[in-house]
């Protein structure tokens, strides 16, 4: 991580606009910024004042406004419809590569990496551990704690649940809570992907999850899935019955939404 006297380097956040989303338009360079153009005119965009741009479908963007973004130290996130999925990213201009390094160190030593699996499981279930635990027990661990949950869900919602079943190559052979659960985790995998490039850290650098290219977003995606898509789709999908809800983006309705469960999962209990 940056020394304390090289703060400066980190983005000052509060002070800037987290994200700007955009589909359907053109992005080029605008004076010394950039601008999104489209049948109703220009809108200017404050890239200075930006962490990310997000690029949705039906945008196209000019190599001026590519090098502008990297001039301003503005991310550019390529992503689905609504923001919830993330196919490629470009590179901020002067960002300090501290927050990589501190990642892999942390993951690359035994010790500090089970600190931090101590740290995400007491994060995600609020309880104390035993220890003497290892990385692989924790995570053994924290696959009967979600085990758990969808039971007790299913009791206090009366939703039907048999288990978290799932045909990546046959999307429709899953019952509706399992397939409202898939497009939802699909969601949260790109926004927390988008989000982990935006503060200059690697997706593929995990700590619970390892050997995928995905395995940090599945660790930090994980921590907030209980509150993002257990409840929420489980609910919905009870009152939808067959239907998934018809909130969910239409890229992540029907088949669609298999191929994006397979782009934003790499693998382990969910």
């Amino acid at each position: 991580m940056p020394r304390m006297d090289d703060l400066h380097l980190l983005p000052k956040v509060r002070d800037m606009l987290s994200f700007i989303y955009v589909e359907h338009a053109r992005i080029d360079q605008h004076n010394r910024a950039v601008a999104a153009y489209d049948d109703e005119g220009v809108t200017p965009i404050p890239i200075a004042a930006t962490a990310v741009l997000l690029l949705g479908p039906g945008t196209r963007v000019t190599h001026a406004a590519m090098a502008a973004l990297a001039d301003n130290d503005a991310l550019a996130v390529w992503v689905g419809e609504a923001g919830v999925r993330c196919y490629a990213h470009g590179m901020r201009g002067r960002r300090s590569s501290g927050a990589l390094l501190r990642q892999a160190a942390l993951a690359s030593n035994e010790v500090s990496r089970l600190e931090v699996v101590k740290r995400m499981y007491r994060l995600r279930f609020q309880e104390a551990l035993e220890e003497g635990l290892t990385v692989e027990q924790l995570r053994g661990l924290g696959g009967v704690r979600v085990r758990d949950t969808y039971a007790r869900m299913s009791r206090d919602t009366g939703v039907p649940w048999t288990g978290r079943h799932y045909d990546r190559g046959n999307w429709q052979q899953a019952d509706p809570v399992n397939r409202a659960l898939s497009a939802a985790n699909s969601c949260l995998y790109g926004l927390c992907q988008a989000a982990i490039l935006s503060i200059g850290m690697s997706p593929a650098i995990g700590f619970i999850h390892t050997g995928k290219q995905l395995s940090f977003v599945c660790d930090i995606a994980d921590l907030y899935k209980t509150e993002l898509t257990l409840r929420s789709r489980r609910r919905a999908a009870g009152r939808a019955g067959a239907r998934l809800p018809p909130a969910l983006p239409r890229s992540l309705q029907g088949a669609d939404a298999a191929s994006a469960h397979r782009a934003g999962h790499s693998g382990g209990a969910e």
